[in-house]
Parts: structure tokens; C-alpha cells; sequence
């Protein structure tokens, strides 16, 4: 970990890479129309990037939660949900799966908590919770490998 800002990208990867980064952003549009809805992928996106220091995709997914109505103090407590009661059952089922393939290295996704996932998502939903956490999980690779800077900017009204 570094402790300078980032002001400038070490790559325009976007623009080296046109065709993969076309692909990765087809993929995101694909899950984006599923019935996990918009403010559960989110979540679960703010909370994997959250994991992975990726300060560029925590920025643009807690702008993106407060630009949908999310609030504050659900943002602001994402990365201690453990401890708080502020997500539902299925959120929690959702957040607990995306620490698990975050960390696959350390926790091999463990039964317990897939069988709490399927308790609340069926099997596309599931499948689809999956593929957000896994892209995810790519976006924050590159974000931070580039070194993605945070751009200073005052939040949108909703």
C-alpha cells in the first residue's frame, strides 16, 4: 500500500485495451438489468472495493448509493455491517457472499455461507451475486493496479 495520492493514472488501460474494457462494461450492463436491482449490486460493490482499497470504485459506488436515495449512515456503516442492524437479512446474505469470493484465498466460500445465500436468492440470482462480486473484483484490480485517482468533487443532489 502507498501512501501518496493519486492524482494521475499510471495507464490509460480503457484506451490500451479497448475490446476488454468494452467487454468488462457489457458484462457490468448485463447485470445491472437483473432482479438483484440496482441498489443491492451496489452495496455489494461498495463493500468489495472496500475490501480490495480501491479508493476510485469506493468513491463512485458510495456516490452512486447516495445518488439513488441510499442513506447516509447505511453508506457511511457498509464496512461494519457485521455490527450493525442496518441491512436486511437478504443484504446480509448478499454482503457476507461478497467477503467470501473476495477472499476466496483465505475462506474457499464456505458452505455456510452459500446455503445462507440460498435462503434469500434463487439460483440466477445467485449466479448473477457471483458475477457482480467476481467483476468486481476485476474493476478493483485494475483501479488499483493503475492507480485510478479519486477526483475531488462535490456530491450531486439525488
Amino acid at each position: 500500500m502507498t501512501n501518496e495520492i493519486n492524482t494521475k493514472a499510471r495507464l490509460p488501460w480503457n484506451q490500451l485495451a479497448p475490446q476488454a474494457y468494452k467487454a468488462m462494461g457489457g458484462v457490468a450492463a448485463a447485470l445491472a438489468d437483473s432482479t438483484l436491482g440496482k441498489k443491492l449490486i451496489d452495496l455489494v460493490q461498495l463493500r468489495v472495493s472496500q475490501i480490495n482499497g480501491c479508493a476510485y470504485c469506493v468513491d463512485m459506488h458510495a456516490r452512486d448509493l447516495l445518488k439513488m436515495g441510499e442513506d447516509l449512515q447505511r453508506v457511511n456503516s457498509l464496512s461494519t455491517w457485521h455490527e450493525v442492524g442496518l441491512y436486511d437479512a437478504r443484504e446480509r446474505a448478499a454482503l457476507q457472499w461478497a467477503e467470501s469470493l473476495t477472499q476466496v484465498a483465505d475462506t474457499h466460500a464456505p458452505d455456510a455461507d452459500f446455503e445462507q445465500l440460498k435462503a434469500h436468492f434463487d439460483d440466477r440470482e445467485i449466479a448473477e451475486l457471483s458475477l457482480v462480486v467476481s467483476l468486481m473484483n476485476a474493476w478493483n484490480r485494475m483501479g488499483v493496479g493503475m492507480r485510478m485517482p479519486v477526483v475531488p468533487r462535490a456530491l450531486q443532489p439525488a
